[in-house]
């Protein structure tokens, strides 16, 4: 059985949104990744955007990363978004309701895009 590791690349934009990039699977073994990357700022009113273009997987380890970072978001007044979530992982999120929650975008600069409601 192979293994594939996960990396998530970051960068903030000139406005101050994080962007961060993960790539491979998000699992039991690699979720700590993910959510050490969502977590690595302790700014109340963060916003961040994950562009999953690059997630192959991910399991109900990433969803309780993704609801935890969405919590944390929301209680200091800022958002989390996903762009270029591949179909699979949307599946996911629909199963559990997720994507009610969260928003999803097509691509990063709709993502980015100020929106009248966040």
């Amino acid at each position: 059985m192979s293994q594939t590791r996960l990396t998530v690349s970051e960068r903030t934009t000139p406005d101050g949104v994080r962007i961060l990039t993960p790539a491979g699977e998000i699992d039991y073994n690699t979720a700590d990744t993910l959510q050490q990357a969502l977590t690595a700022h302790d700014d109340p009113d963060g916003c961040t955007v994950i562009d999953f273009h690059g997630v192959t997987f991910m399991d109900s380890s990433g969803i309780n990363a993704l609801v935890a970072a969405n919590n944390a978001a929301r209680a200091g007044n800022g958002w989390l978004r996903l762009a270029h979530t591949p179909t699979p992982i949307v599946e996911v999120l629909h199963i559990v309701g997720l994507d009610d929650v969260l928003p999803l975008y097509a691509t990063l600069e709709d993502a980015l895009a100020p929106q009248s409601t966040a």
